[in-house]
């Protein structure tokens, strides 16, 4: 294939399209992919008081009992899921007394019988203050992102078979980002956490489908060295410009019409178009590329092939090299999962302001999807994989000896931690396209991809949990131990 095609060059016009429209397919993936940071973040909150009672100003400001935080290092802090006894303050403030005069400690307690006040102040509204989503209802809020994260296995399964089997590379990907689209869009009118959920689901099973194919698809069509580039650092960067604008605009909707229809110009891989037997169509795609680049292509461009039989992820399995290959890759790529989503969740929870957190992790990525190409470029496959793994888990080891009251320099860590990390994971995506044949390719990426979901469906819970030690300790320990 790759001599039959050299005669198109590597840099012409027809590359330059695909290159550029590829990238472009996944900036939406960037800017979705961590909303729920925002969308689902927990306002301050406290039980609220029914606004007819008759309460005095001095009881109102009383009414909450104060709880030791554990994240405070033990300081005393209104509770968030209790008050006291309505019945109780009603009788003292109608009796003339002042908190001051009453012993606190005693006034019986109550749950948030009359729901929550929460601060406005950072959040005009989140899906947690929207439907109350706190107390013994705070495990929906993890719930959520492990949702999406479903549909993004569920989405890496089925994507790649789509591809690979029956309808091409090209048809996938238009009809997942449409289904991104439309979800997105009747997610704004979602009348309960129900439903906001299963569009989140769907949203999922979209988006993964949309990258994986895109970037197949890139590996595919553009030459050698412009396949390096595009794997590596374009496809990684355009989803980093994509997760920069989340701060700016918290959730951005938009159904992308533009978008869609310039990537109606994007063809078919002709590899895939080879593998599936029709060779005329892969031969016209190649004729009209090259009268895009002004070059006269060939009389006959693919003279003899074989016959191929068609593949399915039981391939991945099926000989014993494909299939050590397959579990070591579902093993590393399922580590930097859980790496990355849980440094690029727990943004919200960090020290600072949230929006400009979120900023800072998005940029880390930027240099760090430059260094996986330069690393691509010059380093064997295994060293590049090995280093990054290595780097990431130690800087997140070293934050266990940072003493708590340097926050700025505990985020440091973090930071380039999420720098290694989005490294590794933009080298291993490049290097499992490079380690299959075309008709299984988009299967292996996307089965890779769902064998990582298992860690991007927990991670969610290691914020919820919210205990510093716990996260970063167990994926410093992880990515270092597998680095080996």
């Amino acid at each position: 294939m790759r001599a039959a095609t050299s005669f198109l060059g590597e840099w012409g016009a027809f590359q330059r399209r695909v290159f550029f429209l590829l990238s472009l397919s996944v900036v939406p993936n960037g800017l979705t992919a961590f909303s729920i940071v925002f969308l689902a973040d927990t306002p301050d909150h406290r039980c609220a008081l029914p606004a007819h009672l008759n309460l005095s100003a001095a009881w109102r400001n009383s009414s909450i009992p104060l709880e030791e935080d554990a994240i405070r290092d033990g300081a005393l802090v209104p509770s968030k899921c209790s008050r006291y006894k309505v019945e109780n303050l009603l009788k003292y403030s109608e009796r003339g007394l002042l908190p001051l005069d009453v012993n606190l400690s005693n006034v019986p307690k109550e749950s948030c019988l009359d729901g929550w006040e929460f601060d406005h102040s950072v959040y005009t509204s989140t899906i947690v203050s929207e439907w109350n989503l706190v107390c013994d209802e705070s495990w929906k809020s993890p719930l959520t992102s492990s949702i999406f994260f479903c549909g993004v296995f569920t989405g890496s399964l089925i994507s790649g078979q789509l591809s690979d089997r029956w309808f091409g590379r090209k048809i996938v990907m238009f009809a997942t980002i449409a289904l991104q689209a439309v979800s997105r869009f009747i997610q704004v009118f979602s009348p309960s956490w129900m439903v906001f959920c299963a569009l989140y689901f769907i949203m999922g099973m979209g988006q993964v489908s949309n990258y994986i194919v895109a970037f197949v698809l890139g590996m595919e069509v553009l030459g050698p060295r412009t396949r390096t580039v595009f794997s590596t650092a374009a496809v990684s960067l355009f989803f980093g410009v994509g997760y920069m604008l989340l701060p700016l605009f918290a959730f951005f909707i938009t159904d992308w019409r533009m978008l869609l229809l310039a990537l109606m110009f994007i063809p078919e891989s002709p590899r895939w178009l080879l593998s599936q037997g029709r060779t005329e169509e892969a031969e016209a795609i190649l004729r009209n590329a090259a009268e895009m680049n002004n070059i006269e292509p060939p009389t006959v461009i693919f003279s003899s092939l074989q016959e191929r039989r068609p593949c399915n992820i039981c391939d991945l399995l099926r000989s014993p090299n494909i299939r050590w290959i397959s579990i070591t890759l579902w093993v590393i790529w399922n580590t930097i999962t859980i790496a990355y989503f849980a440094l690029s969740l727990n943004t919200a929870n960090l020290n600072g302001n949230a929006y400009f957190n979120c900023f800072l992790s998005a940029l880390m990525e930027m240099p760090a999807y430059i260094l996986s190409w330069v690393m691509f470029r010059w380093c064997s496959r295994r060293m590049s994989v090995f280093s990054s793994l290595s780097s990431g888990g130690l800087f997140l080891l070293i934050i266990q000896l940072v003493p708590a009251h340097l926050a700025a320099l505990s985020i440091t860590f973090e930071m380039l931690g999420k720098f290694a990390v989005s490294t590794a994971f933009a080298v291993v995506y490049a290097y499992t396209a490079e380690l299959y044949p075309t008709v299984l390719r988009n299967t292996a990426v996307g089965a890779c991809s769902m064998a990582s979901r298992i860690g991007s469906i927990i991670a969610p819970f290691f914020i919820y949990l919210r205990n510093r030690l716990l996260l970063q300790t167990y994926f410093g320990s992880l990515t270092v131990f597998l680095s080996d």
